[in-house]
């Protein structure tokens, strides 16, 4: 007969709370854990802060006998093939259950930023391609097929979206977000977190808050915003996510904000993630976060007191390993600093969401499906099928932008002598953000194999113009503090190659080459970018922060020396943040820009080139004329934009958040509303007509923004409150239909948080980009009625249909 807490007739809240109350003290503190089986062996440099520094050797037989609460990155610590890997886990699964007296297996966590962190899974697109996709469906079946496979392999927690907004593009983990507006990350990351969830995987949303508006875009520096825009700009993104996501997972910053650490604030924590937004899941630390208490912060001065800050604010789990929350915390628990209704507070969550995974039930088995049945002839497990490529093509496709494009070059000739340069334009690397497995974990494995294909863009481009004459040049050294060396280890083992052969030649002569090849030549395609890192290792990751945005190292002027030539240029981004591209604005025939696409970026780019592929991608974040005038982003009041003269620093960007260009033409016809006076707790439905002028189909994207002209505070003079993908045959029109209610024009008028919807003035933008020159159409509304004030509950989304 099953025990209470394995019977599935009861509610996960009771099974729990049964199960809590058999437990001891030390079988509680082991579910608020995390151990990370092998991370000692592991002697490269970090993966996570001060890894090393904190990291223990890990006494599993010790652990045992209590439980253990959490296994960390059972894949992604070191190379594994699928089916070795997900062995190992089942028969570590096995050996937890048996060795503690409730039979409690460990919940499983790994990185699913851009798939399944694992050595041969798919490696998606980043989150800033995501954003600039602008198709939150298409990143909902992603996520779905990203969990599917960590499930299948024994994973039940997924360390992603990142829903942090970008305040400063020189922050270093710009590439792992979704862009610099709130509604944009809002919507593309809760999608994310549907599909995440669809799957039976507990999505994380991270980094809890405020972590991109770190001062001077350094990682882990203080946060010092104002109450408004902690309202207005950081909260909104999570909020959706766990309202109509129903993310089941948080993971709290790492920095302060406004002196108080994330990992110790009662009111961000509880109150308002809690008690206010009604989250029931678990509140886990970043890597070593509640360390960094003791550390860092300097806010506790033992390893305990650093325990009962975390516990008390609302931390239920402490990764990646067991420091803090072990015998540290019992030890306070006992002596009475710390009390023992905190534990058993955050061990019901716990133990509750292990419920929900089905880990407490009687029939659990610590077999994965994909080894239940999934696995082929060869004994192998493919964690990189076609079904997944090929949505990693399709989102990669979605994500390129056009920036510009004088009509003369693009699309290439199929028979046109072209010259790629550059020394991002034959490595794989160029493809791969720093949370990738190869760029976060296969760099530190030499000769490693990637263990997928990337094509790199020169090898797509041969493919893609099978009639063209291309050579290639690298023109200078990979970008990064590894480019002198070659970086030999290239993308994980792979792609070293050519940088090693470069590393011999001097830049003068690197550069001579690269003039020489293409003043041979009809175009030449100058691929740029950065090599993601981590903690300093590359030109964009974690720990990677720039000093200004410049293109880095050596490539700012090979492209002066490329544009020299006479020849047109067609430029090529690969990066993980925009740069300043102001200096060759009136000197390049176009200008490609991708985030880190992922393993199917080469064909995705190759493809636009060709013109196979009708650009549909709009910026998620500005792209600044100059490297100075930041941090900036588009939603500025007033006196925040160039426009007044007030200041020697003109803020306004090369290309404006949203912008992106297309192959084809669009005409759109003059909007119609359904009521032009709208009370304040109303709606009106605004339709747009949309027809494809041009002679190919294409995409565009409808952007709907709120201009608010006069507000009790200095508003945003506009802001994204909606957004439509309208795809369109030649000659063909939709109608695209916003759903516009009155909250939307909310904003915080208090420095409590209070929201409120005012009577007057609005006006509504229909705009192909941020920039008001873009603006095509305007539609006046007045808001009728009283003041009101609203909370979590209010309209957060503008519903579109296209007909």
């Amino acid at each position: 007969m099953p025990q209470p807490w394995q019977d599935t007739s009861l509610s996960a809240e009771d099974r729990a709370a049964a199960l809590l109350s058999s437990m001891t003290l030390e079988e509680k503190l082991a579910q608020l854990v995390g151990v990370w089986p092998g991370s000692e062996a592991e002697e490269g440099e970090d993966v996570a802060p001060l890894q090393h520094e904190v990291s223990e050797a890990v006494d599993l037989d010790g652990l045992l006998p209590h439980g253990i609460g959490q296994l960390t990155r059972p894949f992604g610590t070191s190379p594994v093939e699928p089916a070795e890997g997900a062995a190992a886990l089942a028969r570590l699964q096995a050996r937890i259950a048996a060795g503690n007296r409730f039979g409690i297996p460990a919940l499983a966590h790994e990185e699913c930023l851009t798939g399944f962190f694992a050595w041969r899974a798919t490696v998606f697109p980043t989150p800033l391609a995501w954003g600039a996709s602008f198709d939150p469906a298409l990143v909902g079946r992603a996520a779905g097929l990203i969990g599917g496979s960590l499930r299948s392999a024994g994973i039940h927690q997924g360390l992603a979206p990142v829903l942090d907004v970008v305040r400063d593009p020189r922050w270093g983990r710009t590439e792992e977000s979704i862009g610099e507006d709130p509604y944009l990350v809002a919507t593309i990351g809760t999608a994310y977190v549907h599909g995440l969830e669809s799957a039976g995987i507990v999505a994380t949303l991270k980094h809890f808050a405020g972590y991109a508006a770190s001062r001077g875009g350094r990682n882990h520096a203080p946060v010092s915003i104002g109450p408004r825009e902690l309202a207005d700009v950081i909260l909104p993104p999570f909020e959706l996510a766990v309202r109509d996501g129903g993310a089941r997972s948080v993971m709290h910053a790492y920095n302060d904000l406004d002196g108080v650490p994330s990992a110790a604030n009662p009111w961000l924590l509880t109150e308002l993630l809690r008690d206010t937004w009604g989250f029931t899941g678990t509140v886990v630390s970043d890597y070593f976060g509640v360390s960094f208490l003791e550390l860092a912060h300097r806010v506790a001065d033992t390893r305990g007191g650093a325990a009962g800050l975390a516990l008390a604010a609302g931390v239920d789990v402490e990764l990646p390993a067991v420091r803090c929350f072990g015998t540290p915390l019992r030890e306070a628990v006992l002596a009475g600093e710390v009390d023992e209704a905190l534990v058993d507070r955050a061990a019901l969550r716990v133990l509750r969401q292990k419920c929900e995974l089905g880990l407490l039930d009687a029939d659990w088995s610590p077999t994965p499906s994909v080894l239940a049945g999934a696995v082929d002839s060869a004994g192998t497990v493919d964690l990189d099928p076609p079904e997944m490529r090929a949505v990693a093509r399709e989102l990669a496709e979605e994500s390129v932008v056009l920036l510009a494009d004088d009509g003369d070059v693009l699309p290439l000739a199929p028979d046109a002598r072209i010259a790629v340069v550059g020394p991002l334009a034959d490595d794989p690397a160029a493809m791969l953000g720093c949370y990738t497995f190869p760029r976060h974990v296969g760099v530190e494995h030499p000769g490693l194999p990637l263990g997928i294909e990337v094509p790199t863009l020169f090898a797509a481009l041969r493919a893609e113009l099978p009639g063209a004459r291309i050579t290639h040049a690298e023109g200078c050294a990979a970008p990064g503090p590894d480019a002198s060396a070659g970086d030999a280890g290239g993308a994980g083992g792979a792609g070293g190659a050519a940088s090693a052969g470069a590393a011999a030649l001097t830049a003068e002569s690197r550069l001579a080459q690269a003039a020489r090849t293409a003043a041979d030549a009809d175009v030449c395609v100058a691929v740029l970018g950065d090599r993601s890192g981590l903690f300093g290792r590359g030109t964009s990751g974690e720990g990677c922060d720039a000093a200004d945005l410049e293109l880095p190292g050596e490539q700012g002027a090979l492209l002066d020396t490329l544009v020299a030539t006479g020849t047109p240029v067609v430029l090529v981004l690969f990066t993980g943040r925009p740069y300043a591209l102001g200096r060759w604005s009136r000197l390049l025939a176009a200008t490609v820009q991708a985030f880190f696409p992922g393993e199917e970026g080469g064909p995705a780019v190759a493809g636009v080139l060709s013109g196979r592929v009708n650009p549909s991608g709009r910026l998620p974040v500005s792209v600044p004329y100059a490297p100075g005038g930041q941090p900036w982003t588009y939603a500025q009041p007033p006196l925040g934009l160039g426009e007044n003269n007030a200041s020697s620093i003109d803020p306004t960007p090369l290309f404006p958040f949203g912008h992106g260009l297309s192959y084809t033409s669009f005409a759109w016809e003059r909007p119609v509303a359904d009521a032009a006076d709208v009370p304040t707790d109303g709606e009106t439905t605004v339709r747009l007509t949309v027809r494809n002028t041009g002679d190919r189909a294409g995409t565009e994207v409808v952007q709907l923004y709120l201009h608010d002209p006069v507000a009790r505070i200095a508003r945003p003079v506009s802001r994204l409150i909606g957004y439509a993908r309208v795809p369109l045959r030649p000659g063909e029109s939709a109608e695209v239909h916003f759903a516009f209610h009155a909250d939307l024009a909310s904003y915080p008028l208090g420095a409590d948080g209070t929201r409120v919807v005012e009577p007057g003035a609005l006006e509504l933008r229909l705009a192909s980009s941020s920039a008001e020159s873009d603006v095509r159409h305007t539609v006046p509304l007045t808001l009728t009625g009283p003041e009101r004030t609203v909370d979590h509950r209010r309209r957060m989304v503008c519903e579109v249909r296209v007909k």
